[in-house]
């Protein structure tokens, strides 16, 4: 995973985008519905078991995870960098809470995990950003 995220193609069978929505939704099977059967999406992959799909249409990519907060719509944007550390320093030189803090996480990505290093930031409107850089893709570990 290397060169300009935006012309890198993953293994995932797909360009992944370097910024992808994430919308929060009620219930995972209706959305999918929508998304699918109504609006042309295709599953790239999903988490059952995590209530997560992402899908694709041509360029377009969105994902969608279940949220059980009653009454509360957020957006979650993913968006890819090359270095989290300049975003840090900022986030701490103006005193802006993070929404969660610095950590590694590998996300089961089909028959593959993504790796990245990520943190996420409310905007003074509550949506999410989610700042990742890209460890790699590897098998996942049983």
């Amino acid at each position: 995973m290397s060169g300009d995220p935006a012309l890198r193609v993953e293994p995932f069978g797909f360009t992944w985008a370097p910024l992808v929505p994430e919308l929060l939704v009620t219930e995972l099977h209706r959305s999918l519905d929508f998304w699918c059967r109504l609006c042309g999406f295709t599953i790239a992959y999903d988490r059952p078991e995590g209530g997560f799909a992402y899908l694709h249409r041509g360029g377009s990519q969105v994902m969608l995870e279940e949220w059980t907060q009653p009454g509360r719509r957020w957006m979650n944007f993913q968006v890819e960098v090359n270095d989290l550390s300049p975003l840090l320093s900022a986030m701490d030189r103006e005193k802006w809470p993070l929404y969660a803090g610095l950590e590694e996480k590998w996300y089961r990505a089909g028959n593959l995990e993504a790796g990245m290093m990520q943190f996420l930031v409310q905007d003074p409107d509550g949506y999410l950003l989610r700042f990742q850089k890209l460890l790699g893709v590897r098998r996942p570990r049983g």
